[in-house]
């Protein structure tokens, strides 16, 4: 019974994980309605990306230092509500400065929840299950590309954004409270501080995977956060379709997610270098091949699939290298926010100096990085590791 509570507890952290990056995520796909009625450009409009992405890369870092021995039950129950407050402004924002501000905190609940729960996974189950936990926890991840942000694009179209940002509030209001349900008293052993968290770096396989996700995330949202635009005129995909098209992106994610799963927990050297290995190929490739719907959609699925295996393999690396799980977990977060809001900006600024295409060969320049990085690294230093409890 006891372990059987302690996997509700694993579908609570999943189901936060979920409404999170969907509410990161969710402006793509609005990203075009909600610039006409704010009266911005769609490079500026990019900014709810970007603002809660370095709002939670920085507090991912700091709130596991701020709250010290805190206890992670309260602690993410409290950051869902934060997120249902942050949902509910957004919705009823008047101007594009007051949208950003609720934004904000938003970002500070995605960066505070992703630090704990990335690596919550070895004090909830045991070891020889902490990869099945993982693939379900950052099966969220996937989940909000295959429901959340394709589904509030639909509801989007169908009614209005505003609806959809509070039917969010509302939702997270709920996995607040499972949280706290389900959830076991998780007080940490040792309290985070900031001398901890920059020792990390120390580590070859921390830095690496540091480097690599940086180069990754930021890549990878510098052409994604403008995917609407890119499908309608690049690939000549009607605007209605866009919504059903993230639909099938984020089902190819979950499938990502999940063989990734089963493959980080056997080799996460080589799962982790075929990310920017394949996406150098797929988004290069998108302005040259997917200049007509077909073949745009098919390089779209195959995009989605690769990067929906990103966030469980990294972290399928960092629990075989990190020497303080939580501590490198919340450096992670760090960086993979503030990769998708510099991504978010980065495009914007490509966006509205060139063009649609450059923006994906200045995507494809990144993943390269990552592959050289990664390539650089002896297998051995993960491929030998063994997952570590948090501390």
């Amino acid at each position: 019974m006891e372990q059987q509570a302690r996997w509700w507890a694993v579908v609570a952290v999943m189901g936060g994980i979920f409404l999170l990056v969907t509410a990161e995520q969710l402006p793509i796909g609005l990203l075009s309605q909600i610039a006409r009625e704010m009266g911005v450009s769609e490079g500026t409009a990019g900014l709810m990306v970007t603002v809660p992405g370095v709002v939670a890369a920085f507090a991912a870092p700091l709130l596991p230092v701020a709250v010290g021995r805190m206890d992670r039950r309260v602690m993410l129950t409290a950051l869902m509500v934060a997120m249902t407050v942050g949902s509910v402004l957004s919705a009823l924002a008047s101007s594009f400065v007051a949208l950003l501000a609720a934004r904000v905190l938003i970002g500070v609940s995605i960066g505070g929840f992703w630090a704990i729960a990335g690596g919550i996974a070895p004090r909830l189950v045991p070891e020889q299950s902490v990869p099945k936990a993982m693939t379900v926890i950052f099966g969220g991840v996937t989940a909000a590309s295959v429901l959340g942000v394709p589904l509030g694009t639909l509801l989007g179209d169908m009614s209005n954004w505003r609806w959809v940002f509070g039917g969010l509030g509302g939702v997270s209001l709920l996995v607040g409270g499972a949280l706290w349900l389900t959830l076991p008293a998780l007080a940490p052993r040792e309290p985070v501080r900031l001398g901890v968290l920059f020792r990390q770096l120390a580590n070859r396989g921390v830095r690496v995977a540091v480097l690599t996700t940086g180069c990754v995330v930021v890549g990878h949202f510098v052409a994604y956060t403008f995917i609407s635009p890119i499908l309608q005129n690049i690939s000549g995909v009607e605007q209605r379709h866009v919504g059903t098209l993230l639909l099938l992106y984020g089902a190819a994610g979950i499938i990502g997610n999940v063989v990734a799963g089963m493959k980080a927990a056997r080799n996460p050297y080589i799962a982790v270098l075929m990310i920017p290995v394949l996406l150098v190929v797929i988004v290069a490739s998108f302005p040259l091949l997917g200049t007509n719907p077909h073949t745009g959609v098919g390089l779209l699925m195959l995009w989605g699939a690769v990067f929906g295996s990103i966030s469980v393999s990294i972290q399928t690396w960092i629990l075989r290298t990190a020497p303080n799980t939580e501590a490198a977990t919340a450096l992670m977060a760090f960086v993979f926010n503030l990769s998708i809001g510099l991504g978010a900006l980065l495009g914007g600024r490509v966006v509205d100096t060139t063009s649609l295409s450059t923006t994906m060969w200045a995507a494809a320049a990144l993943f390269l990085i990552g592959v050289v990085l990664v390539g650089r690294t002896p297998s051995r230093l993960v491929n030998k590791g063994r997952i570590r409890e948090l501390p």
